[in-house]
């Protein structure tokens, strides 16, 4: 008997789930308001490169540092909870900044402190959800949850420049983020109705103690599972390699272009996005990629080789042509190896096991700022990214090579 192929849009069958896709969708939207918002205040206030440059350190060194301990914390306790607190430290940040705004008092450290919270409230959320999602939909439906967090992720981040310049234009800085803040409740409410926490499907798994100890002996447990190391290596070579550079190093290209007006300019970043999401909306629609390993590293070598091409070619149409081709695979990059970790991982270690993806998929994104970025510096932004790619598609061959060697052992032991 031949098992049922899994529904399309499986996640959004589920009420629980697609209500919480939305309001993540909104959170994510919200956190890139503030983005907006925020950096716009702090240029025409301070005019200071080094806290531009710190606004990316304070959003991703928090992922590096703390993801496996807050990986721990989801494993241990409600993720309701981590998510509301994650979620409420946002909105507070929000809150606070409309109150440096209004009475005049934002100077450098402050701000400084509030970009290191914001990056905080990103890193306690993101393990918990994965297990939020796992808990929702179960191993069979996985796929399905991660692709459409993936998406809908994708959504927030398309909409929070428009929205954030709808608000920052319409109602100004600070009644916009205060605005802002009241978007984080949706998601805070529903998570104190739903009954689900993150570990009602592994009842009985054992909750491992949570210290720094337990974090390095995560890297002991999976060190012999060569699919879990190869998905890790993957994920971390997309974020090092490439990263954040492509939105902070727009400005440049869209000069390289002759796309100085605003429209054109905006397209390049909207082209990324645009990609995500429609990538997103047709893995899940066509079921046409497996949540492989293979399909993991096919993808992470399409990602590089489309952003190799924009960095080479200097046609404004095939770079927003390549943009977009460059989402759709790094989509499916991310989702798929995100799965295939999610569902290798043991119950009981799940956390600390998303918090280990989440080092390599988002705290290593702080290099870019070195092989785009500093690199950039020395020899052009053009040459540094396409160097970066190339070697983004030497590492994925690398992993894909490891990857293979332990599914043949595998076999063989069978």
């Amino acid at each position: 008997m031949t098992a049922a192929p899994p529904r399309r849009f499986a996640a959004l069958r589920n009420p629980q789930c697609a209500i919480y896709l939305t309001g993540a969708a909104l959170m994510m939207m919200a956190d890139n308001i503030e983005h907006v918002i925020t950096y716009w205040v702090l240029w025409q206030r301070f005019h200071s490169p080094a806290l531009a440059g710190f606004e990316v350190i304070s959003h991703w060194l928090p992922y590096l540092l703390l993801s496996v301990p807050f990986g721990q914390l989801a494993d241990r306790f409600d993720c309701r909870r981590l998510i509301q607190l994650g979620g409420a430290l946002f909105a507070l940040v929000s809150i606070a900044w409309g109150v440096l705004f209004s009475t005049g008092t934002l100077t450098v450290w402050a701000a400084c402190v509030l970009l290191v919270l914001h990056g905080m409230a990103g890193a306690i959320w993101t393990p918990a959800e994965q297990l939020l999602l796992h808990d929702f939909v179960g191993p069979a439906e996985l796929p399905s949850a991660v692709r459409l967090n993936s998406t809908f992720r994708s959504l927030g981040i398309l909409f929070g420049p428009v929205v954030g310049a709808v608000l920052l234009v319409g109602l100004g800085p600070t009644a916009g983020i205060f605005v802002n803040a009241l978007i984080y409740v949706p998601l805070i409410v529903f998570l104190f109705v739903t009954p689900f926490t993150g570990h009602t499907r592994d009842v009985g798994a054992p909750r491992p103690r949570a210290g720094f100890r337990e974090a390095f002996s995560t890297l002991r447990l999976i060190r012999t599972d060569r699919t879990l190391v190869s998905m890790l290596i993957l994920a971390g070579l997309g974020s090092f390699f490439i990263g954040a550079s492509l939105q902070t190093t727009m400005p440049a290209f869209a000069d390289r272009f002759g796309a100085g007006d605003g429209i054109a300019y905006s397209a390049l970043l909207f082209a990324v996005g645009a990609g995500g999401v429609v990538g997103g909306v047709l893995l899940e629609a066509t079921q046409r990629i497996p949540s492989t390993v293979g399909a993991a590293v096919v993808s992470t070598f399409a990602y590089g080789a489309a952003i190799l091409g924009f960095a080479l070619t200097g046609w404004y149409w095939l770079a927003l042509a390549l943009l977009f081709v460059g989402g759709m695979a790094n989509l499916a990059s991310m989702s798929i190896s995100q799965t295939v970790v999610q569902l290798l991982a043991p119950p009981g270690e799940r956390g600390r096991v998303v918090g280990l993806y989440g080092v390599a998929a988002n705290g290593l994104r702080m290099g870019s700022g070195l092989t785009v970025g500093l690199f950039g510096q020395l020899v052009g932004v053009g040459p540094a990214l396409a160097w970066s790619s190339a070697a983004l598609l030497v590492g994925t061959a690398v992993a894909g090579g490891i990857a293979e060697r332990g599914r043949r052992r595998l076999l063989l032991a069978r």
